[in-house]
C-alpha cells in the first residue's frame, strides 16, 4: 500500500490523502485550499489521482477544507461513492452549495474588471452541476460499524470530536491475505467542549496519520477564555461598540452562541442584540439542531432546561443581503457573528471594512488563521489592511481569544496519541504549519522513541 498527500503536507488546508493497495483505492478528504494568491491557483484542480480507478472518497468532516474540492473531483471524471456520517453529509451539501455561490459572485465582479480592461473573462472551475452530482453521489457511513469499501477494503469512523458529525478513519486493507491498518486522525478537537462528543482513540494500527495544527502549543484554557471573552465584551457594552467575530459557519457560530446564552444566564452580560450574518451559519444551526442523537451530554440538558426558547430575541439571524447591509446603519453595543473565520471571504469583509477604523470596534478573533489571510494580517497587528481593493487603517481593538478553537491544544493531541503509542504504529504528522509538525514530531520522538515522517505536498510513503 502506498499514500500520496495532496494537501494539508506543509500547511493546514486542502486535505487530501490517497491511499493505493491492491483491495483498492480510495481519498481521504478532498479539501479546498485557504489563503492568498497560491491557494486560489491550486483550488483550480482536483487531487492528481486516476479517478477511473478511485473506489472510493472518504470524508473525515465537512469543513471546506476537507470537502471544498470535491465538485473538481466529479468534473474530472469521479463517479463512485462519497462517503460521510450523515451529518456530515447534510452539512458538505450545505457548505458545497455556499462555495459555489462565493465562486460565482466572485468571478461575476472578476469578470466585469477583465471586460473593462479588454481582456478574456474566466472561466468557473466548477458549477452547479458539478455539486448537485457531489450530493447525489454522497452516501452515509455509521459510527463504530466495520463498513466495507472494497472486498478487502474496511474503513471504522470513531468520533472526532471536532464538529458535529466529525470522525477519525480505521482502514483495514488486506495486502496479500494479511490485513494492515491505517488510521487517519482528522481534524481533532479537545475534551469537554460544548455541543459535541469528545474524541474518541485508538489502540492499534500500523500507520497513523494525524493532524498537528497546534502541535507546537496549548490552548488557554476554556474557561480562563471565557473569562477573559465575557471581559472584554462587557467594556465594549459598556463603549457602545460593535463587536465583530469572524467565525465558521460550522461549529464554531454554534458554540459562541452556546456560550453565549451561557453568559446570559450566569448574569455575566447584560441581554444585548446578537446577530448571526451568515446564511450559512443559520441553517448550519438548523442542522444540528436535526442530529440531537449526536450531542454531548452538557449540551442536551442545555435544550431540556429550555433557556434557549425563552433568550430567542436577542439572537437575531439576519439571512438577506438587506437585513446584512442593514447592520451598517444600527448602532452599538451588539454582536455580529459573520463568515468567514479566517476573513478572506463572506459579510465579515463588509463589516470589518465598515468598522476597523473605528475604535469603539472590538474584533475577537475565536479561530486558526492561516497564513496569507485577512484574519492573520490582523492578529499579527497590521495597521492598515486591504479589503475590496481599498486601504483600511486598524483602529479597532483586535483580541485573539485561543481557547475557544475546535482543535485539540499540543496536551490533548499527546494524550489522544497516548492510547495507541504501545501499538508502536509509522507516525506520519500533516495538517500543520512546519513548525508545528516538528515540534510535534520531535516530542513524539522524545517521549516514544519513534521518528515521525513530516511528509511535503506530493509525496508518497510505503507501507
Amino acid at each position: 500500500m502506498k499514500i500520496s498527500f495532496y494537501g494539508a503536507a506543509g500547511g493546514v488546508t486542502g486535505t487530501s490523502y490517497h491511499c493505493e493497495s491492491t483491495s483498492g483505492n480510495i481519498l481521504v478528504d478532498c479539501g479546498m485550499f485557504q489563503g492568498g494568491k497560491e491557494a486560489e491557483k491550486a483550488n483550480k484542480s482536483a487531487p492528481p489521482v486516476n479517478y477511473e480507478d478511485l473506489s472510493a472518497i472518504v470524508l473525515t468532516h465537512a469543513h471546506l477544507d476537507h470537502c471544498g474540492r470535491l465538485p473538481l473531483a466529479v468534473r474530472a471524471g469521479y463517479k463512485g461513492p462519497i462517503y460521510g456520517t450523515p451529518a456530515t453529509i447534510d452539512l458538505t451539501e450545505l457548505i458545497l452549495k455556499d462555495s459555489l455561490k462565493v465562486q460565482n459572485s466572485d468571478l461575476e465582479k472578476l469578470n466585469r474588471m477583465l471586460a473593462r480592461q479588454g481582456k478574456p473573462g474566466v472561466v468557473a472551475s466548477f458549477d452547479k452541476e458539478d455539486v448537485e452530482s457531489v450530493i447525489r453521489q454522497m452516501q452515509p457511513m455509521p459510527y463504530h460499524k466495520k463498513f466495507p469499501i472494497t472486498k478487502g477494503m474496511h474503513i471504522t469512523v470513531d468520533e472526532a470530536g471536532h464538529i458535529l458529525g466529525s470522525g477519525s478513519i480505521l482502514l483495514q486493507v488486506n495486502e496479500k491475505g494479511r490485513y494492515k491498518t491505517v488510521i487517519f486522525s482528522g481534524d481533532l478537537g479537545g475534551r469537554g467542549m460544548p455541543i459535541v462528543r469528545d474524541p474518541e482513540p485508538f489502540t492499534e494500527a500500523d500507520m497513523l496519520i494525524m493532524e498537528t495544527t497546534y502541535g507546537d502549543r496549548d490552548h488557554k484554557p476554556l474557561d480562563d477564555t471565557l473569562e477573559e471573552a465575557v471581559e472584554i465584551i462587557r467594556n465594549a457594552i459598556q463603549t457602545g461598540g460593535k463587536i465583530l467575530v469572524p467565525s465558521f459557519a460550522i461549529g464554531r457560530t454554534q458554540d459562541l452562541i452556546y456560550y453565549m446564552e451561557q453568559a446570559f444566564i450566569k448574569g455575566e452580560l447584560p441581554r444585548f442584540p446578537i446577530y448571526i450574518d451568515s446564511p450559512m451559519a443559520i441553517e448550519a444551526s438548523r442542522i444540528y439542531m436535526d442530529h440531537p442523537e449526536l450531542f454531548d451530554d452538557e449540551m442536551l440538558n442545555f435544550l431540556n432546561s429550555g433557556a434557549m426558547e425563552r433568550d430567542k430575541g436577542y439572537i437575531r439571524p439576519t439571512p438577506t443581503p438587506e437585513e446584512s447591509r442593514m447592520l451598517n446603519e444600527i448602532k452599538g453595543p451588539c454582536m455580529i457573528i459573520a463568515g468567514s473565520g479566517m476573513c478572506n471571504a463572506g459579510r465579515i469583509k463588509h463589516h470589518l471594512r465598515h468598522n476597523l477604523y473605528r475604535p469603539e470596534t472590538s474584533v475577537l478573533i475565536v479561530g486558526y488563521q492561516a497564513e496569507g489571510t485577512l484574519g492573520r494580517q490582523l492578529v499579527d497587528g497590521r495597521r492598515s489592511v486591504r479589503i475590496f481593493g481599498e486601504t483600511i487603517r486598524v483602529r479597532a481593538q483586535i483580541h485573539k481569544l485561543g481557547g475557544f478553537s475546535a482543535h485539540a491544544g499540543q496536551t490533548e493531541l499527546l494524550k489522544w496519541f497516548n492510547a495507541i503509542a504501545p501499538a508502536r504504529p509509522r507516525v506520519v504528522l500533516t495538517h500543520g504549519e512546519d513548525h508545528a509538525r516538528k515540534v510535534f514530531a520531535d516530542l513524539i520522538r522524545y517521549r516514544y522513541g519513534l521518528k515521525p515522517i513530516v511528509p511535503m505536498y506530493g509525496e508518497t510513503i510505503l507501507l
